[in-house]
């Protein structure tokens, strides 16, 4: 039997994912709580949070710059968890809904930070998604300074919208969390940050874990 050392080692050797090691690179780099807040904002900076989860990641921002931060989360549960949250700040408002390509209904898989549209889970929600570019012409928001996405796969088709309207020419920063939930994500990875390139550079990059784009001004 080998000592539990010598199994740590040879796990994390030989039977680490190449998922796995961009994940301990990222952590190891600092990325959670550097590169994710490291950013030229001040108190009129627009920020989109997309996927907002339980609201942490705009509190964690929102104590650095006092900035006016727009937070979109589809489960209801957790968008009621964000209003609470912020229901004394003025300068974080908070939607019960996603934005996505196309205004619609849908079903979501309910597992907490990991709630997506694809896979299974034991329980599911009815969710609003709406177009964003409708969004966006309905709130008269023609610049945004950051938009983080973390919407579980849903990312591709948002990005593919922003794209094909032009839009994604009005953020600044564009902070993505790519989710290789099928063979073709790749692909449309690939693809995406392709047409990124001609508008926008990179930052940082941690293959389907985090990356930036800043656009070239």
């Amino acid at each position: 039997m080998f000592g539990t050392g010598i199994t740590k080692f040879l796990k994390e050797k030989f039977f680490t994912s190449p998922h796995e090691l961009m994940v301990q690179k990222w952590y190891s780099d600092g990325g959670d709580f550097a590169m994710r807040f490291s950013y030229d904002l001040d108190e009129n900076s627009v920020v989109f949070d997309l996927g907002g989860y339980k609201g942490q990641w705009a509190s964690d921002l929102f104590s650095r710059y006092k900035c006016y931060i727009f937070v979109f989360e589809p489960v209801a549960l957790f968008a009621e968890i964000i209003s609470d949250r912020f229901k004394k700040n003025d300068q974080i408002q908070v939607f019960a809904c996603g934005l996505s390509a196309k205004t619609r209904k849908e079903q979501i898989n309910v597992d907490e930070v990991s709630s997506s549209l694809f896979g299974d889970s034991e329980r599911t929600e009815e969710i609003e998604l709406i177009d964003v570019k409708e969004w966006l012409e309905e709130k008269s928001i023609s610049a945004i300074d950051l938009m983080k996405i973390n919407i579980e796969g849903a990312e591709y088709e948002l990005l593919t919208r922003l794209i094909e309207v032009g839009l994604v020419k009005n953020i600044k920063n564009i902070q993505i969390q790519f989710h290789n939930f099928s063979c073709d994500s790749r692909v449309h990875m690939e693809e995406i940050q392709r047409v990124l390139g001609q508008t926008h550079r990179l930052t940082y990059q941690y293959e389907f874990v985090w990356e930036n784009w800043e656009l070239v001004q």
